[in-house]
């Protein structure tokens, strides 16, 4: 079953030339001697997928126990997760205060904070709402943050892309400069999901405090470059978010582990200098959070000890 990992703001679109080009053994083989060249040049990064670097992400409006702050800070605390990435609905707005504060209370760091904008954030209610929220709890994150263009957006030439979604981006980037927080660009599908285009707009706004947010699960259509760009994107990376893929074009999002791709993928990381945070995901993979959490760490743990990641896997073991 393909996991509809969107909310309903994208429509991915797959033709047959893509499927040709990216046919599972060509991917396969690519990414194989991609592995094997970065384990020559790079020294491993041992530590990169250890349990304490782990971020919780997509548990608050994906769990059928529908907990508050209190209880979803104390169901990290027993699955020894120390950040969590807060991904929110409208119903959730009146709780941002308890949320802050049960995460203080429970020492779990506030790894991001989910927002969607449109071309006119400064007119958005709930960004002053979040803006207003960090300041005055003198947190000091991420906002994680997909842009949605408007609907002549297609119309117009790349450098034309550039400049106009810039323009949002680099308001909010400047709000958050305020707070002392960073702006982390998002991939969700689209024209601005795709790293090279996001890469194109830092480069155009220069912003010390702009980067990236990388999603296996938003880029069933790009895993075929991924050893590609994701040397690009590294130096840019706040946060990669992780889960399993299977496929098939498009691929499949299932939980780590249970995939025939992303043990490639996490090979690449493992082997880079990327030393940030790594998100694991519930979504659609349990009705309870901590289910859903505790899928994806067993995964997790199952893949690395296919990669030989023994200091890693030490990090799971209280």
């Amino acid at each position: 079953m393909i996991q509809n990992r969107g909310k309903g703001i994208f429509t991915r679109q797959f033709t047959k030339s893509t499927a040709l080009i990216f046919s599972g053994a060509i991917f396969m083989t690519a990414l194989l001697k991609t592995v094997q060249g970065e384990a020559q040049k790079t020294e491993p990064a041992t530590d990169v997928f250890s349990k304490p670097n782990l971020v919780a992400w997509c548990i608050v409006p994906f769990d059928s126990k529908r907990r508050g702050p209190e209880e979803r800070a104390a169901m990290l605390n027993r699955l020894g997760i120390t950040k969590l990435a807060y991904d929110w609905r409208e119903e959730h707005i009146a709780y941002f205060d308890r949320e802050i504060e049960a995460l203080e209370r429970h020492h779990i760091q506030l790894q991001g904070f989910w927002f969607m904008s449109g071309f006119h954030p400064e007119k958005d209610k709930n960004l002053a709402i979040i803006l207003n929220l960090l300041k005055r709890h003198k947190v000091r994150t991420q906002l994680w943050c997909m842009f949605v263009p408007d609907r002549d957006f297609d119309s117009l030439g790349q450098e034309d892309k550039v400049r106009s979604i810039a323009v949002p981006i680099a308001y909010v980037a400047s709000e958050l400069e305020k707070a002392g927080c960073s702006l982390g660009l998002y991939n969700h599908g689209g024209w601005f999901g795709e790293p090279e285009n996001q890469l194109a707009i830092m480069e155009y706004l220069k912003r010390p405090n702009i980067g990236m947010v990388y999603n296996f699960s938003h880029a069933e259509e790009q895993i075929g470059r991924f050893p590609d760009f994701f040397p690009k994107i590294l130096p840019h990376l706040y946060a990669l978010n992780i889960t399993g893929m299977k496929g098939g074009y498009p691929a499949v999002v299932v939980p780590v582990g249970q995939g025939n791709i992303e043990e490639k993928m996490i090979a690449i990381v493992k082997n880079s200098p990327y030393r940030g945070p790594i998100g694991i995901i519930n979504e659609d993979f349990a009705p309870d959070a901590e289910t859903g959490l505790q899928l994806n760490i067993e995964g997790l743990k199952k893949v690395l000890l296919e990669l030989g990641d023994t200091a890693a896997l030490r990090s799971y073991e209280n």
